[in-house]
């Protein structure tokens, strides 16, 4: 299969689970309000599938890298997962209670958490090294297209039909499904061959190594490029989410807009986003990835903090443009030199469970310690703090840059000596 046409499958699968994902996070809590005045606890029960993704998608990931079947080590548990996902997806509105409605969100939450990193780990089982730059841009394209998605079925469909307009989201999500266990058996990746022939029995037998395990080496082993690679992932991570969840209050405190248009602040650059997402593969695959992550964590500093300088709601809509196209070369490229650094193709899932549980938690401690500067400070110079926070991501990845450089050096040299 060529490289854009399992690309193309790829990005439809998460674009499938994504849509039901977006509307999600955009309608249910509606349905909590209807059950609970406490936007606290709107907010908690919200960020139910963020915490069970912490524990969940690193487990599942490693779980799928030691699973050989006739169908691979991933679609199999897509082919029950995304299924089931949609059809408890659909559950929603109908709840009476506000019990049954967080037992559906914990089962939907649960189902998505589990099937998102085996989705995304076919990206490094089926592309070659050099390839995957690209095609996690289309990736990245797909899964924000799902943001228009959900937002033209909240704006055409909800207020008519509240109900139904949970089954758009569902149906889009069964049809993926289908045409991705209709043309995919990752039983062919090259991925899933090496990692079969590395188990020494066929695929019959493979090698089991718990999570902890994986984590432990990553932690102890004297080649710090993967735990670097991480932590740039967490600070940076933190910096982007502090940016998107502080941005209303921002706008409202500091621009003087109301609630609807400081919220809207966002919006243009989303769409430099998506433009910018497949140019910064390119970018990645001409100067290195390491170059480009750097690169981009710089701009998208700078920006912010020149958002500071002009304190108007253009000069801020600039700045986040500008911005986004920084975060873009950092988030196509980053799960893709963290793949690299995987000691074999049998764990690839691990370590993107890895990744994201890395991201999640710099979505968790970013906007908190921001906010905390913000209390102490004051909100004038949110954008400059913001920026502060991924400088320090950009000295973790020089450091990194030099240990890769070194690594080069060394493979070189052992190269040469066994000429």
């Amino acid at each position: 299969m060529s490289n854009r046409r399992i690309t193309f499958f790829i990005a439809l699968a998460l674009f499938a689970q994504e849509s039901t994902w977006n509307f999600y996070d955009n309608q249910v809590p509606v349905l909590l309000r209807e059950h609970v005045a406490s936007a606290a606890l709107v907010g908690a029960l919200m960020g139910m599938d963020n915490l069970l993704g912490i524990f969940v998608q690193p487990w599942i990931g490693n779980r799928s890298d030691h699973t050989r079947t006739r169908w691979g080590r991933r679609i199999p548990y897509l082919a029950v997962g995304m299924p089931l996902a949609a059809l408890i997806f659909l559950l929603l509105p109908w709840t009476t209670s506000l019990i049954t409605l967080a037992a559906v969100m914990f089962c939907y939450a649960l189902l998505v958490n589990t099937t998102r990193p085996l989705a995304e780990s076919l990206v490094p089982d089926f592309l070659p090294p050099q390839r995957r730059s690209r095609a996690n841009a289309v990736v990245k394209i797909a899964t924000a297209l799902t943001i228009i998605v959900a937002s033209l079925i909240s704006l055409l469909v909800v207020d008519e039909h509240p109900h139904a307009a949970f089954a758009i989201p569902s149906l889009i999500m069964l049809a993926g499904t289908a045409v991705l266990l209709l043309n995919v058996r990752d039983n062919t990746s090259p991925a899933y061959r090496a990692a079969a022939a590395e188990d020494g029995e066929g695929g019959t037998r493979p090698v089991r190594e718990p999570m902890r395990r994986i984590i432990r080496r990553i932690l102890t082993d004297t080649d710090r490029r993967p735990v670097l690679l991480l932590l740039a992932v967490l600070l940076f991570g933190g910096a982007w989410f502090a940016s998107r969840s502080l941005i209303t209050p921002y706008g409202m405190e500091v621009l003087g807009l109301s609630r609807g248009d400081a919220g809207g602040l966002t919006l243009p650059s989303g769409l430099v986003y998506v433009a910018a997402a497949y140019p910064a593969a390119l970018l990645a695959e001409r100067f290195g990835r390491l170059r480009t992550i750097g690169a981009g964590m710089v701009l998208f500093a700078v920006a912010l903090a020149t958002g500071t300088l002009v304190q108007t709601p253009t000069g801020t809509v600039v700045a986040f443009c500008a911005g986004s196209i920084g975060a873009a070369a950092f988030t196509i490229n980053a799960a893709v030199a963290l793949w690299n650094l995987a000691p074999s193709s049998r764990f690839y899932g691990a370590y993107t469970g890895l990744y994201a549980v890395t991201w999640y938690l710099g979505g968790f401690g970013g906007p908190a310690l921001i906010g905390g500067v913000v209390d102490l400070f004051g909100w004038t110079g949110m954008l400059t703090y913001i920026g502060v926070l991924a400088l320090l991501a950009v000295l973790v990845v020089v450091r990194l840059g030099r240990l890769q450089q070194a690594h080069r050096a060394e493979r070189a040299v052992s190269l040469t000596e066994r000429e």
